[in-house]
């Protein structure tokens, strides 16, 4: 092969070498391509590409190759560099141009050199001392500062011993070898610092995240385990149902940025909870609002204790003087009697009070008979009812703490959540963040909220959300109303679901047989939450 076309089959790979750089996402295997794509289109056999320290005063190893020894360092390797970082300056601010790596990013000057052994005005002990721990000879060197687009030297990339393809013998780098590694270095410099960028941009989009996050979390202790389990337990499925090779999951794969993009809509999944009043949020009994009523009923029934009291003893003064001992006494008995029917009364509310699975209807009426039949006379003086309408509805709750308006203000969150992710500019990548956090209520029959959306008009990835928030809520310990579930009763209830239709069965079955629940469990549940769970039973 000539010269000529030799060099025009690398300038191809070096387009070739930029776009790809340009589509890479994680740093080390962009950092890790840039250097390979050096060695590839200068021939060399070995290199390192340094990366600036934060404070801009040396020079760190960020990835090490030499083909011919056979080493790879840094980068997707996992072997670590523990080389010192090679610093630009010495105590007296001087600098430390003795270093050619250093040289280059302290002058923003490639250094080309032809052999190390005979180059004067640069330190090379350590190469030489390396070449004789090794029996390598370390000869021609290339060196190129990388600028990024500000001007700025973000990193070095030292090329060395540039061989002939067909021979291997080394030979000086060419100057179209420096040409297109300047190019290759313009090139990575821009990629690395779009990539350094847009990392810094998502670490800061989720910042903002963890901060509504954490003012659910202040608001409520109750919400902020869940606003970081529900995404913890959606990617274990998301990650479970990509892994499936067979059964009506098989074909569902994800990609970086599809599972980005069900991360970023599981932290936001409850966003709108923030519109949530708290004491609704957090309401522990069915008289809580901001502080709990029963309180006040507590004291109606002392003011009724004390009106009978009163009452007794007037009736046994009437009687003074008249020596009727045996009807005084009864006056009395009955007072005990009234007191003791009063103290019942008050215990059932307080009971009732708490809420539970279901509520029976006697027990409903109970509350109404208590509401109506005591009368006490209120701080103006006026007669009236025991409990207030308010009251009544409160402690007639069939099942839970919450009325159905305040039902209503809870699941009012979802739309609220929706309203607020449709108002953001999402981009190309994240378009479909609003539909996967604001799907996770609906139902497969479309008997779900707010959009009453069925099992078709619904993406995989909301199907997946639904289930983890399910779940969680069944298995969580720090709600005020209730303790968490055992993972039989709660994988239980979730068969259930997927039997009647509220939850997807095909990603049930996944979330079954690839043992996520008990993945979740063990991260994140009581070691007394976990038991037994019989998984032929569940899917069957």
């Amino acid at each position: 092969m000539d010269n000529s076309s030799d060099l025009f089959r690398r300038l191809e790979k070096l387009n070739a070498i930029g776009a790809a750089l340009s589509k890479e996402r994680d740093i080390d295997r962009l950092l890790e391509s840039i250097l390979i794509a050096a060695k590839t289109i200068t021939h060399a056999d070995g290199g390192t590409l340094y990366r600036m320290t934060e404070d801009g005063r040396a020079l760190r190893f960020e990835i090490l190759r030499t083909d011919s020894l056979h080493i790879a360092m840094g980068g997707t390797t996992g072997n670590p560099i523990n080389f010192p970082n090679l610093p630009l300056f010495n105590e007296n601010g001087e600098s430390n141009d003795s270093m050619v790596a250093a040289y280059a990013a302290i002058h923003d000057k490639t250094v080309n050199i032809a052999d190390a052994y005979t180059e004067a005005g640069f330190d090379f002990s350590g190469t030489r001392s390396f070449d004789a721990r090794t029996g390598y000879r370390s000869q021609s060197f290339l060196t190129v500062p990388m600028k990024n687009h500000e001007g700025e030297i973000i990193g070095v990339l030292q090329l060395i011993n540039a061989q002939d393809p067909q021979t291997h013998k080394v030979n000086p780098f060419s100057s179209a070898d420096q040409s297109l590694a300047e190019s290759l270095a313009s090139q990575a410099a821009i990629a690395l610092t779009n990539r350094l960028l847009i990392t810094q941009l998502e670490e800061l989009f989720e910042s903002f995240i963890n901060l509504i996050n954490l003012a659910i979390d202040e608001k409520s202790p109750y919400t902020g385990g869940h606003c970081q389990r529900v995404p913890a337990l959606t990617m274990m499925l998301a990650e479970a149902a990509d892994a499936t090779q067979e059964g009506p999951l098989a074909s569902f794969r994800m990609d970086e940025r599809d599972r980005y993009e069900l991360k970023i809509a599981g932290l936001l999944h409850d966003c709108g909870k923030v519109t949530t009043p708290v004491h609704v949020v957090d309401k522990a009994t069915k008289l809580q609002t901001l502080f709990d009523r029963i309180q006040l009923i507590d004291t109606r029934f002392e003011v009724l204790k004390r009106d009978a009291e009163i009452q007794a003893l007037r009736r046994q003064l009437a009687l003074r003087g008249n020596g009727y001992a045996a009807a005084d006494e009864t006056i009395w008995q009955e007072f005990h009697e009234e007191v003791a029917a009063l103290d019942a009364d008050r215990e059932f509310l307080r009971k009732t009070n708490v809420g539970g699975e279901a509520m029976k209807e006697e027990d409903q009426q109970r509350v109404r008979d208590i509401g109506s039949g005591h009368k006490w006379r209120n701080v103006d003086a006026v007669e009236t009812e025991f409990l207030t309408a308010d009251e009544v509805v409160n402690l007639t709750i069939r099942a839970g703490t919450l009325t159905l308006k305040e039902r209503d203000i809870i699941n009012h969150h979802i739309v609220a959540t929706i309203k607020m992710l449709e108002q953001l500019p999402w981009p190309k990548h994240l378009t479909r963040v609003p539909e996967y956090a604001g799907g996770h209520h609906e139902r497969m029959d479309g008997k779900g909220y707010p959009k009453g959306l069925t099992r078709e008009q619904m993406s995989v990835q909301a199907r997946m959300m639904g289930i983890a928030d399910i779940f969680e809520a069944l298995t969580a310990r720090d709600r005020p109303y209730k303790h968490g579930m055992k993972l039989s009763q709660a994988m239980g209830i979730m068969a259930n679901f997927k039997k009647n239709g509220h939850i997807d069965p095909d990603l049930f079955d996944v979330f079954v047989k690839s043992q996520v629940y008990l993945k979740y469990a063990r991260q994140f549940l009581d070691s007394q939450q976990i038991d037994e769970v019989d998984a032929v039973d569940l899917t069957g």
